[in-house]
């Protein structure tokens, strides 16, 4: 399927006439950066560009909650901010349906920039061994030190963890 076919498939459920599906479809590929490329199939675009044809279709669908597992793990800087800046408008705007977003990530910058409630998790099956609640007025500046402390707080949170799976001085790597 094209990009715009596979955008389209987040509105299927709604049953609307093609033209509005058409019209949805493109307005969330202008979204994540992607106009012109409507016609293109995926062995025609990038890693970075498909993760966003996903974010498109997850958007169209119009979720109350969005949710994300490395969302952003494939696009270069930046796209990733704008992205972010898109679903974080998305969430705080009373035109949509969305309300929330459950994200999985490994970047500690990305979590304290979107994240309100930080769920840190260990083990398999996986456990919550920490809870951080991140108290920022938003839009959050990575210059701020209070953007600086969280994200070593959340550090330290993941630092025992890396002590428990090998034994210290023997220069794992997690």
């Amino acid at each position: 399927m094209t990009a715009l076919e596979n955008v389209k498939l987040g509105l299927k459920y709604r049953k609307l006439p093609k033209e509005e599906e058409d019209k949805i479809a493109r307005k969330m590929l202008e979204i994540v950066g992607l106009s012109g490329f409507e016609n293109f199939y995926p062995k025609q675009l990038s890693g970075g560009m498909r993760q966003r044809v996903a974010i498109a279709r997850a958007l169209a669908a119009e979720p109350i909650v969005l949710l994300m597992d490395e969302p952003f793990s494939h696009l270069d800087e930046l796209t990733a901010e704008g992205l972010r800046q898109e679903i974080y408008q998305m969430i705080f705007s009373p035109e949509t349906n969305l309300r929330a977003a459950v994200l999985v990530s490994h970047n500690l910058n990305e979590v304290v920039e979107l994240a309100d409630r930080v769920y840190v998790l260990n083990g398999s099956p996986a456990t919550v061994v920490d809870i951080i609640k991140i108290e920022m007025e938003r839009p959050r500046d990575p210059r701020d030190p209070q953007f600086a402390k969280y994200v070593d707080e959340i550090y330290k949170s993941l630092t025992p963890i890396r002590k428990k799976l090998g034994k210290e001085g023997e220069g794992e790597k997690i």
